[in-house]
């Protein structure tokens, strides 16, 4: 059994660099998000998808940074890894409230990060870069930013959503309106793709920007597409 992953229920200690309040999060997406998985599904996700892109083999008291952190799934998936320095970004204080995690939590923007030049080890995004509003310009911001702040071997690992014909399969499936009456979690999918369908069709449909961007700024390790993701390793170049 796992141990306790909060300390106490006191609200987390946030470092605001942008106006508190100024973007919060789609009421109707999250709802969604917790019908399709549970807090516990969503972190065994996580830390499978840790241990496939290598995080793992890196030492565990080095600085971590995870974009787009939200409620804190994914820092709790890297304490449970035994990565014990780990700090989040978001956007969205309302999402950094729900964050028990105990770990540093940082009300900013993942295109002007606040943390200085080569101090990060590691930079994870689970499923975040598909909501920037301008592609290719907000990607590229945020990768310039990734890349400055992580040192000369630091190491950048993101998981999103990539456009294979499996993914197209489970589009048409989940928009089948009897699929969305007799399964929830398929419902629940059909409802955030609906509520984030604009950054989310633009992410899918510019794949060749994309990888070029990745591999401007890091040199792949893993560069894995299966299932309708992306998984991506680099290494800062």
């Amino acid at each position: 059994m796992n141990a306790p992953d909060t300390a106490n229920d006191s609200k987390p200690m946030i470092q605001r660099h942008i106006q508190a309040g100024a973007v919060c999060c789609d009421t109707a997406w999250e709802e969604a998000y917790q019908r399709f998985e549970s807090p516990e599904e969503e972190i065994e996700k996580f830390i499978k998808r840790l241990k496939s892109m290598g995080l793992v083999d890196r030492p565990r008291n080095i600085r971590v940074v995870e974009l787009f952190c939200g409620r804190g799934g994914g820092l709790i998936a890297l304490k449970r890894l035994g990565f014990t320095k780990m700090e989040g970004v978001d956007l969205s204080e309302t999402l950094l409230l729900q964050n028990k995690t105990q770990a540093r939590l940082h009300l900013a923007d993942c295109r002007k990060l606040p943390f200085k030049d080569t101090t990060v080890d590691a930079v994870i995004i689970h499923g975040g870069l598909h909501h920037l509003p301008q592609l290719p310009d907000d990607l590229e911001q945020v990768l310039f930013e990734i890349h400055r702040v992580l040192k000369t071997d630091g190491t950048f690992h993101a998981v999103e959503p990539w456009l294979t014909p499996f993914l197209r399969f489970v589009h048409v499936v989940v928009e089948t309106p009897w699929v969305r009456k007799v399964y929830d979690k398929g419902d629940a999918l059909a409802v955030m793709i609906e509520h984030e369908r604009e950054t989310y069709e633009q992410w899918l449909n510019q794949p060749t920007i994309i990888r070029q961007l990745l591999d401007k700024y890091f040199v792949s390790r893993i560069n894995r597409i299966a299932w309708g993701k992306l998984q991506f390793t680099g290494v800062k170049i």
